[in-house]
């Protein structure tokens, strides 16, 4: 459906694409990635995204819907152990993330070098930076750019005299995917179909492309949702573990900030947002729904990353409202030096180092800035703690191991163990925390269980004896007081 409007031009002529600088950008994103994913091992999270996926695929998770795990699923089943198999989504969605940001630039009525340095901003924010993992919020952020592209892209179309609503229906099939990988994109549609009510262009909750695309999102979700209605809403108590983690307003909001890239993505953002925001612009619904956002996730005790998604309107709007003004030469040189300082500053975060050269690194920058040593001390982990429970659990005698289960205390230390458990001859783990809950509870058969990490009181009461083995790690717990029918449920922690 084409909606034809009276003729209200944001440019003269819409400038081309700078194909060259934001595809080197791109490429050098997408390359940086690719090496950095090879190193330095699994991150927790992508351990349990393997385990759901590969041994408990199911339409839905206690903490997010279907798509991460599946494709992590997927990828150990295709190419068992490869880091960068198992991150190559990641990695497309933080190249493609860079090229719409440019894009983005182009429809805001930016020339090659604010497309350039649009693109720029994006590879050197934190969007692009959490992309050498695979998690939702290393992939979801793409979903959210390609929407604003699209939201964009329309409102300059009305502009010209001609909208293509069918860019809305596409809006629609991306929201779909991005509700696959997280429930959060609909505070997106609140916002700008709020704020478009309030600042224009009162005709978008109108279009019925809009809400056809609104149908195809919600037909896409229902198998997820009934997974969730069938065991509980476990997704509502995510808004609880959230807000344990919370870090508080002052470092939500700096951390927001900062993650646009020290210096030039927050220079962009800021300027972006003011822009956007603080000027009459057809653009504007957008510039405010995104500072609305910035609030909403604050009063929700949301995560800084929600923003990541948010970041590629205000860094284009700032690299296009850089493009107009007029630079003295002092001002050039300074504008090329923050650029450098922020190129040096990414360099020093992405994970790209060899072992020993990563080791050498300060795990923090200045402003809390996690670096790649930081990186490499998350990501080996894993393996010492699983030769640990490995060996702990070899230690019982035979007879001993036959009616013993392995539980944990977290989701963490249970994927740690089943992500090469089955290859190295080892039995399952089970935990009730979180997402491991839904993967059920351990046989009938099992009477003992040897249980790691810290004491539930819920587990020392479903037993008469225990064991300490290894002091604050392991733990024997002997003679089951009732089936694990009646037990389990109980035992459920966060």
């Amino acid at each position: 459906m084409i909606d034809t409007v009276p003729a209200a031009p944001v440019a003269a002529a819409r400038p081309g694409f700078a194909r060259l600088p934001v595809f080197l950008v791109a490429g050098v994103t997408g390359a940086l990635m690719l090496l950095a994913s090879r190193n330095y091992g699994y991150f927790f999270d992508e351990a349990y995204f393997v385990v759901a996926g590969r041994d408990h695929g199911a339409l839905g998770y206690f903490d997010q819907p279907p798509l991460i795990p599946f494709l992590a699923g997927a990828s150990d089943a295709l190419f068992p152990g490869s880091l960068p198999a198992l991150r190559l989504p990641a990695t497309a969605a933080a190249t493609a993330g860079v090229v719409l940001t440019g894009l983005i630039a182009r429809e805001l009525g930016g020339r090659r070098v604010a497309q350039a340095v649009a693109a720029l901003g994006m590879a050197l924010s934190g969007t692009s930076q959490i992309a050498h993992y695979l998690a939702t919020y290393s992939v979801d952020p793409f979903f959210w750019t390609a929407i604003v592209f699209l939201l964009v892209r329309w409102t300059r179309q009305r502009c010209d005299g001609v909208a293509d609503d069918r860019l809305l229906l596409a809006a629609g099939v991306v929201t779909a995917v991005s509700l696959q990988t997280k429930f959060l994109v609909p505070a997106l549609w609140v916002a700008v179909l709020v704020c478009a009510l309030v600042f224009g262009p009162r005709e978008l909750p109108r279009r019925p492309l809009l809400w056809l695309g609104a149908a195809v999102a919600a037909v896409a979700t229902v198998p997820t949702l009934w997974w969730q209605a069938a065991n509980g809403w476990p997704y509502l108590r995510m808004s609880d573990v959230v807000a344990r983690e919370f870090p508080g307003a002052g470092p939500y909001l700096s951390q927001a900030l900062l993650g646009a890239g020290l210096p030039l993505g927050v220079l962009l953002v800021v300027a972006g947002v003011v822009r956007l925001v603080g000027f009459r612009s057809p653009f504007r619904y957008l510039g405010v729904a995104t500072l609305v956002l910035v609030v909403a996730f604050l009063v929700a005790s949301g995560r800084p990353n929600y923003v990541y998604g948010l970041y590629a309107l205000p860094l284009a709007a700032g690299a296009v409202w850089a493009q107009d003004l007029r630079w003295p030469t002092a001002a050039k040189w300074a504008g090329g030096a923050v650029v450098l300082v922020s190129i040096a500053q990414a360099a020093v975060v992405l994970p790209v180092y060899p072992v020993s050269v990563a080791q050498r690194l300060p795990a923090e920058l200045p402003l809390g800035t996690l670096t790649a040593r930081a990186v490499l001390d998350g990501e080996r982990l894993l393996d010492p703690l699983r030769d640990a429970m490995a060996q702990t659990y070899r230690a019982l005698p035979e007879e001993q191991r036959a009616h013993t289960a392995i539980m944990t205390d977290s989701y963490v230390f249970a994927a740690a163990f089943d992500l090469r458990a089955a290859e190295q001859g080892l039995p399952r783990a089970y935990s009730t925390h979180r997402g491991y809950f839904h993967f059920g509870a351990p046989p009938e058969s099992a009477d003992s269980v040897l249980f790691f990490g810290d004491e539930q009181p819920e587990v020392r009461r479903a037993f008469t004896g225990s064991v300490v083995l290894v002091p604050d790690f392991a733990t024997l717990y002997t003679g089951r007081t009732e089936s694990w029918g009646r037990l389990w449920p109980g035992m459920r922690s966060q």
